[in-house]
């Protein structure tokens, strides 16, 4: 089977009405979040800086249960579509894995549970980002076509210092604040504690049959409130790969993410260069226009990536797994997240239908 069409749905998405919008656009995959970092169709990406953040998040969550689990992949069966991966673990169950604290290894315990239930739901793959200062300093501006709300990020507007609060990681408060801060950290250290998460969670994965995806940095800036950032070059991608080698260890590949970062070559070579070693296992749909320090996501066919030559790309080399848009501008209209991505969702099938023709 070639590529698959899907859409990214959040928590307060997982319903009837937002499986039935899938379907109705071409759907046939689903990666969905269980976190509750957004709540609602106008608070997803949310404009973040030192004073807000993505929320509070909430340990031993039951959603994260095996029945729970299943329920919402029969749900969505329901609709014709088929549960292809979850994205990003709750930061109240692995904050300390993050920051390697006291409750790091009870913490990984509960992790390796959750990849089991995953694969017992027969869910393929897990999307993670290993980060402490976490997709954060957004901004929201007109600057998509036709002045449609998107997400931009432009570092003169922040002040890139402010230190992480104790109680925070990830962009999410996990417990009360004491006055204190977030340790300093090395890029060494950083990089020791991802190591040690994958030496023990990939085994697990192996056996449950899914595959972790990292997603890179969002934005991609070498430090951020102090901390630094793993992959936030496009040749990183290769540092993670080669840390603990594995048939579980895959990258999310987040087509935005990779063209925001300063690099040496272009998005396309760092493309053949991961999926030659069968190292994508989803795909993050977007384009953008600039790179950090200061860039806008904008519609689908207007940044700055040419997006049917990486479909070329993904076509030639067999990718098979699923590619969702992602942090679509929000279009001028009382459903605004839902024409967003209708457009996105409608360009992408148009395209996936000239690949099955042979039209490009």
């Amino acid at each position: 089977m070639g590529m698959k069409l899907g859409i990214g749905l959040y928590r307060h998405m997982l319903k009837p009405e937002y499986y039935q919008f899938a379907r109705q656009c071409g759907c046939t995959h689903l990666i969905i979040h269980l976190a509750n970092y957004y709540t609602s169709d106008t608070n997803v990406v949310t404009a973040t800086d030192d004073k807000i953040n993505y929320g509070y998040s909430q340990a031993g969550d039951p959603i994260w249960e095996l029945d729970s689990l299943l329920r919402i992949k029969q749900q969505a069966g329901e609709y014709g579509l088929e549960l292809y991966g979850i994205e990003n673990f709750n930061p109240a169950d692995w904050y300390d894995v993050l920051l390697d604290g006291p409750k790091r290894q009870e913490q990984i315990e509960r992790l390796k549970q959750v990849i089991t239930r995953v694969g017992k739901a027969g869910i393929p793959a897990f999307g993670y980002n290993f980060s402490l200062a976490g997709v954060w300093g957004h901004q929201k501006k007109h600057a998509a076509r036709g002045g449609a709300e998107s997400t931009c990020f432009d570092a003169s507007l922040l002040d890139l210092n402010a230190p992480i609060p104790n109680g925070q990681v990830w962009n999410m408060t996990y417990a009360p604040g004491d006055g204190g801060f977030m340790p300093a950290v090395t890029s060494e250290e950083l990089w020791g504690r991802l190591q040690s998460f994958l030496e023990q969670m990939l085994p697990v994965a192996e056996e449950a049959g899914v595959e972790l995806a990292l997603h890179p940095d969002d934005p991609p800036m070498p430090e951020l409130r102090g901390t630094p950032r793993m992959v936030y070059r496009p040749e990183l991608y290769q540092k993670l790969i080669d840390l603990v080698p594995s048939r579980s260890n895959k990258l999310e590949l987040c087509l935005g993410s990779l063209q925001e970062m300063q690099a040496e070559k272009p998005i396309y070579d760092y493309l053949d260069q991961y999926l030659r070693q069968g190292k994508v296992s989803y795909v993050h749909f977007r384009n953008v226009r600039g790179k950090v320090p200061c860039y806008d996501e904008v519609f689908v066919d207007e940044g700055d990536i040419d997006m049917f030559r990486v479909l070329r790309q993904l076509k030639d080399s067999g990718f098979s797994g699923v590619l969702i848009p992602d942090h679509t501008p929000m279009m001028t209209c009382a459903a605004s997240w839902h024409a967003g991505m209708a457009f996105a969702l409608g360009y992408m099938r148009a395209a996936f239908q000239m690949i099955e023709r042979g039209m490009l």
